[in-house]
C-alpha cells in the first residue's frame, strides 16, 4: 500500500466524470495533486466539474513541485506528467496515477511504480470499495478512457464478471 499516491489530470478528470473520485484513495494514506496539474484542469475554467470536484474533496492535497530531477526532464513529458513524476522520484513510498502510455512508460524506466484508472477500478473492485468492476470500467470509458475492447472483456473476465 502506497504512502502517497500522486495523480495527473487524466485520471482526475475521467474520475471526476465517472463519479468515482474516491476510487484514488483504495489502499492509499494520502492522495497528492500537483500544482501544475491543477493548474491545468484550472485553465478550463472555474466552472469546470473536474475543478469543482477536487474543491469539494477535501482528502486531496495540493502541492507545488520544486525544482525538476534531470532524469525527470528528460522525459520529455507535458508540466502536469513531468510535475507527478519529479514528486514520486526517489520517493519509495508513493505511487504515480498515469492514463497516458508514454508517461508510464517514462514511470517504469525511472522505477517509478504506477497504475491507471483501470488499476483503480480493480483496486476498488478487490477493496470492496465497489461492488463490479464492469459498470465503473464501462462509464469510464463512456466519459473518455480508452481502452481495448478485448483487453478490456479480458480482464473483466479475469475478475469472473
Amino acid at each position: 500500500m502506497p504512502a502517497r499516491r500522486i495523480v495527473d489530470a487524466s485520471p482526475l478528470i475521467l474520475l471526476s466524470k465517472a463519479s468515482r473520485l474516491e476510487l484514488l484513495r483504495v489502499a492509499a494514506d494520502q492522495v497528492i495533486v500537483p500544482a501544475a496539474v491543477l493548474a491545468e484542469i484550472s485553465a478550463k475554467g472555474q466552472d469546470d466539474p473536474t475543478l469543482r470536484a477536487i474543491s469539494s474533496a477535501d482528502w486531496l492535497i495540493v502541492v507545488p513541485v520544486g525544482e525538476i530531477p534531470g532524469p525527470v526532464a528528460v522525459c520529455g513529458l507535458d508540466r502536469g506528467e513531468t510535475s507527478v513524476l519529479a514528486l514520486a522520484f526517489d520517493d519509495p513510498d508513493c505511487e504515480v496515477v498515469l492514463n497516458d502510455l508514454a508517461a508510464r512508460r517514462a514511470a517504469a524506466s525511472l522505477g517509478v511504480p504506477c497504475v491507471g484508472s483501470l488499476g483503480l477500478v480493480l483496486l476498488g473492485k478487490w477493496h470492496g470499495v465497489i461492488p463490479a468492476a464492469r459498470p465503473t470500467l464501462e462509464e469510464l470509458r463512456r466519459v473518455g478512457l480508452y481502452l481495448d475492447d478485448d483487453f478490456a472483456e479480458d480482464v473483466l473476465k479475469r475478475l469472473g464478471e
